[in-house]
């Protein structure tokens, strides 16, 4: 059975991650315009997000407006939003569970065996909630990629990178890896493995007496 050290290891980096896929959700610098071309205008950058995109001017003036229509919105960004829910809901799921099995609380059962099951199962939910998340970054990501190197899209219209799928790319990496240190809580029945059946075996004593 899985020690309290890795079990707190890997909940800390679960919560870590989810806390940046929050982050990542809410950041609008998913993908940033591009400066490949040679006339483009450098005195503004463009920002889009999922919910919103920014206009950001040379002097630091920044503003920003939300999508009027979801119906209207591309199929990548729509796929990205409910991926997205989905993993922070499913990591919140995740949290509560995990924090029910860990070694270290005294929620739930006292049972040794129980609370490990508790925490395994805690670690499965993050890990599905990591996969989601890595999924919507991957996905959007293509989509950049692909519009970049489209020769129908003008150069002036091309997005790159933003800062917010890196931070969703890492998110999704600890959230996994801390899924995993907690999924290692694979629990041991001791009741059985300690417990041996007891065998008989004739008394010498009363052997030699019969002989």
């Amino acid at each position: 059975m899985a020690n309290s050290g890795l079990q707190l290891l890997g909940f800390a980096l679960a919560v870590l991650g989810w806390v940046a896929l929050i982050a990542c959700t809410a950041l609008p610098q998913w993908q940033i315009s591009s400066y490949a071309g040679d006339n483009i205008i450098t005195s503004q950058a463009m920002y889009k997000g999922l919910w919103m995109e920014c206009v950001s001017q040379s002097t630091g003036l920044v503003s920003c407006k939300t999508y009027d229509s979801v119906l209207a919105l591309s199929a990548s960004i729509q796929a990205t939003r409910a991926l997205m829910v989905i993993s922070l809901v499913l990591g919140f799921l995740a949290l509560m569970i995990a924090a029910m099995g860990m070694k270290c609380t005294r929620f739930g059962s006292d049972d040794k065996v129980k609370k490990a099951r508790i925490a395994m199962s805690g670690g499965i939910v993050f890990i599905v909630a990591g996969l989601a998340a890595l999924i919507a970054c991957s996905w959007y990501g293509h989509q950049i990629v692909s519009d970049f190197y489209n020769s129908l899209i003008p150069t002036n219209n091309k997005y790159e990178f933003g800062s917010a799928i890196f931070i969703g790319w890492a998110g999704s990496a600890l959230v996994i890896l801390g899924g995993a240190l907690l999924s290692w809580s694979c629990p041991v029945t001791e009741s059985k493995a300690g417990y041996q059946a007891p065998r008989s075996y004739p008394n010498s004593n009363s052997a030699k007496e019969y002989v």
